[in-house]
């Protein structure tokens, strides 16, 4: 299962000017170009739970969005826009020549993966979309449900210091800390890529496009649904979600029925990150698409 290894590639990619530091696993035609989640994040979690795929005949790609881990940080806000990122992917595609991809997206990496594919559709094969959403209205609705589970008192006082603006408050990030590792993490001990991520974290590209945390939008996405669009999308789609994911079975629920050709898997004792929470789980079911999916 997954483990940390070095890159075989490290390629640099230049963006509107600035430079994207790339990772590559393996070689071949099969490419899992992969998304990581956000906004803000570098991919270290993502990439180097995937990266061991090479030994299943995948070439794994991956790579720090701008503004992330080894890449160019400008400190712009109005490059913190979906429409931009897109961009950004397809001259990753590009600039290595991958040809048609699987294309994995996760958390935020699935919103773009989604935002993507309704402008390149004939550059993928496959489309992985883990621990994410269609409609972020909607998920706003289910991340209330999440916080109201702390009680009415808890969710009274988080309201409270979002109002003021106190969120560094020890009572608000008790309670962000709590809901954490009920939604994103179940794991006593966080993996070494999830922690190193997470501390390299570039807040600016986060609070700008999602919010202050995991399980408050009020960023430019907060009104991002593209439910109607994804209807049109003709491609294969995995889904995958976990029992306690902070974006819940009920956003994977959605995506399904708007998606023409998709499979759906919950893993029952992961929240947001099963690659990690269940791997003996996820790493099956994810080959198993790509398998029957080569070519």
């Amino acid at each position: 299962m997954w483990r940390e290894i070095e890159p075989d590639q490290q390629i640099n990619v230049e963006v509107d000017g600035h430079n994207l530091v790339v990772y590559s696993f393996g070689e071949g035609d099969e490419v899992l170009l992969c998304l990581n989640g956000g906004p803000g994040l570098p991919c270290d979690y993502l990439r180097d739970a995937h990266g061991w795929l090479k030994d299943k005949g995948l070439r794994v790609v991956a790579f720090d969005q701008l503004g992330t881990g080894a890449s160019d940080r400008p400190e712009d806000p109005s490059l913190w826009d979906i429409t931009r990122y897109v961009a950004e992917v397809e001259t990753v595609r590009q600039a290595l020549d991958l040809g048609r991809v699987h294309l994995l997206g996760h958390s935020w990496g699935g919103w773009l993966a989604i935002e993507y594919a309704i402008y390149h559709p004939h550059a993928l094969k496959t489309m992985i979309l883990e621990n994410t959403v269609g409609d972020i209205p909607h998920l706003s609705q289910e991340l209330e449900r999440l916080r109201g589970a702390l009680g009415s008192e808890t969710v009274a006082m988080m309201q409270r210091h979002e109002a003021m603006g106190t969120l560094d408050h020890p009572q608000y990030q008790a309670a962000i800390t709590l809901l954490n590792y009920r939604h994103v993490c179940r794991l006593d001990e966080w993996p070494a890529p999830v922690t190193r991520s997470l501390g390299d974290w570039n807040m600016g590209p986060y609070t700008t496009m999602q919010g202050p945390n995991e399980f408050l939008y009020v960023g430019n996405l907060k009104n991002w649904n593209r439910l109607q669009e994804m209807a049109d999308f003709t491609m294969p789609v995995l889904i995958t979600t976990g029992q306690h994911d902070e974006l819940t079975p009920a956003c994977a629920m959605r995506m399904k029925m708007a998606l023409k050709d998709a499979a759906l898997h919950v893993f029952p004792n992961s929240s947001h990150m099963p690659f990690y929470e269940e791997p003996h789980a996820y790493f099956p079911v994810l080959l198993d698409f790509l398998q029957r999916h080569r070519g």
